[in-house]
């Protein structure tokens, strides 16, 4: 299927529009959650790692502030060195003074709520433009042994190849940079999206003291959309010596593994195999003419180890979603865990994605369970209007993971008791239209969400997730509003995540019967009783109605009533 393009995509204003978009799978495959399986054959599997996901519909908080309306920049790739404060770079923007620059460096002190920024350095003297009608961007950093490393990638001017990249050092903490000025460290397509893998302070958690680690795509920084070069479809692996991180010849590829399943490398580029590969296109088919469609998932974002889980975390994007892999080694193997779809724009300040999204170290909590994402949006591409900054700066949102353990059900019957307002109770979507995920559970069945996203769809789901097993027999479904295109059901079944899978549930019977189209009713419940089972989540399930497929919720109540 041929991508089709949005309508003055290619804007000067803006250094960066966001990128690709959001999963299709097989019908009732719910690509959110880590019990599906892949949405193709060359897609890595799906994760079994983590109960819940629960991530932030907005950015909240920023440097200096999410709001403030003013022309900071995006990208934001950064570490966390060993005076405390983190590190970052930027594109196309004023950073923090007053004069706009096509790349800056930046630092960032203080934690979330209470973060201030400072200049420390800006264009030549961070980076070289290597080719013509292209432009520099950051698209990676390290901390490590008191000094920083910035990888600098040549970005076509419409974004749609990245033929060149660069690193270089600073030993003054970013105020001057060194770096080869006669050629760039890596060209012809080859590893010009350069990601270095974030250790924690100071590179203290990195398994040697003698490597830095990086990440990197071929040919781009996302999906090509008018496919002048190949889209990235897979990570490639690199080290090299801290000492000779400026040297092209020190650095190594993962080639290969040994019999014991370990990494071996070369120095030699054509010798590099992927950590990981997915091959998945995703919003294949939307409504709205000009707009994205059909593109890969592997993009410009960031991989950080999570000490307190001993979980390696990479978080790509997609123009309308973001997408989370994890593992247990630097190389893998690395599994899919979750997408958060944000659906078509517009967007507003209340409910948005993002590109080049990343999770700094410095703010992951001590257990591993609670972080902050950084990502942007940039007020050129549709996303948001013209002149809305509101996440074009350093913005973070929380996200929150619990790991899988193994429970068994202890709550008894209890017609009462609802179980969408048990503790640790996170509600999973499709999509959400206006991001109002706490509509589903606060008890008010007169407000409404709804999954509109742009996206000829033939799968809708409402539902939760715990991070226990609880025993249940029935779900109470009120619709939202419902429109002349959407909001309504055409079937509609009840599905409980077990062992990671979601299986229907046996004996389903719904009262009042439920008409599968508008006249289903807006605010109207319908009680979904079925045979007495177990598991770690439960969801409404179906094909969405309308000609614009999409379905509604008012509440949703999950019980174990034992009759």
């Amino acid at each position: 299927m041929p991508r089709r393009f949005r309508a003055g995509r290619l804007l000067t204003a803006c250094a960066l529009a966001l990128a690709t978009t959001a999963l299709v799978g097989p019908a009732g495959a719910d690509p959110a959650d880590p019990a599906d399986p892949p949405a193709s054959t060359g897609s890595p599997p799906a994760s079994d790692y983590f109960s819940t996901v629960d991530i932030e519909n907005r950015a909240t908080v920023g440097a200096p502030t999410v709001g403030d309306n003013k022309n900071h920049g995006d990208l934001w790739p950064n570490c966390w060195s060993d005076d405390d404060n983190v590190y970052t770079a930027y594109g196309d923007g004023v950073g923090y003074d007053d004069t706009y620059h096509d790349i800056g460096v930046a630092r960032i002190s203080g934690m979330p709520g209470n973060l201030e920024g400072a200049q420390l350095a800006e264009g030549d003297e961070v980076g070289k433009v290597w080719n013509a009608d292209h432009t520099r961007k950051p698209t990676g950093m390290a901390c490590a042994d008191g000094d920083l490393y910035l990888a600098v990638q040549d970005l076509a001017t419409d974004f749609n190849d990245a033929p060149s990249a660069t690193i270089a050092k600073s030993t003054d903490k970013g105020k001057t940079w060194t770096f080869d000025k006669s050629k760039p460290m890596f060209d012809n397509g080859v590893f010009t999206t350069v990601m270095f893998l974030d250790y924690g302070k100071d590179y203290a958690n990195a398994p040697d003291d003698e490597y830095l680690y990086a990440y990197g795509l071929d040919h781009n920084w996302r999906d090509s959309f008018n496919d002048r070069v190949q889209d990235p479809q897979d990570v490639y692996l690199a080290r090299v010596p801290k000492d000779a991180a400026l040297e092209r010849s020190a650095w190594q590829f993962v080639s290969g593994y040994d019999e014991a399943g370990k990494p071996t490398w070369s120095g030699d580029a054509a010798d590099r195999k992927a950590v990981l590969h997915d091959d998945r296109h995703i919003y294949q088919d939307v409504f709205t003419d000009g707009r994205v469609e059909n593109t890969t998932v592997l993009s410009q974002g960031g991989v950080v180890y999570n000490k307190g889980l001993d979980r390696y975390i990479y978080t790509s994007w997609t123009e309308y979603t973001y997408e989370f892999y994890e593992a247990p080694n630097p190389w893998g193997p690395w599994r899919h865990f979750k997408t958060k779809d944000f659906g078509g724009y517009p967007w507003t300040p209340d409910k948005h994605g993002g590109y080049a999204t990343t999770i700094p170290s410095k703010y992951i909590s001590a257990d591993g369970r609670s972080m902050w994402l950084q990502s942007n949006v940039c007020p050129c591409g549709g996303g948001f209007p013209p002149e809305e900054h509101h996440a074009y700066t350093f913005s973070l949102r929380q996200m929150q993971l619990e790991p899988h353990r193994e429970t068994t059900p202890g709550n008894t019957a209890d017609p009462r008791r609802n179980l969408a307002r048990e503790d640790g109770a996170t509600g999973v979507e499709r999509a959400t239209h206006y991001g109002n995920t706490d509509y589903y559970n606060d008890g008010d069945k007169r407000q409404s969400e709804d999954d509109w996203n742009d996206e000829r769809k033939d799968a809708s789901w409402w539902g939760y997730t715990w991070p226990r097993q609880y025993t249940m027999d029935s779900v109470a479904y009120t619709t939202g509003k419902m429109y002349d295109d959407g909001g309504w059901f055409k079937d509609l079944r009840v599905q409980v995540r077990k062992d990671h899978e979601w299986v229907d549930v046996s004996g389903l019977r719904i009262t009042p019967d439920y008409p599968s189209d508008g006249s289903a009713g807006p605010h109207k419940t319908y009680e979904l009783s079925f045979d007495a089972t177990s598991g770690d989540g439960v969801r409404v399930i179906g094909a969405p109605g309308g000609s614009r497929t999409f379905t509604s919720l008012g509440e949703l109540e999950v019980y174990y009533a034992g009759e």
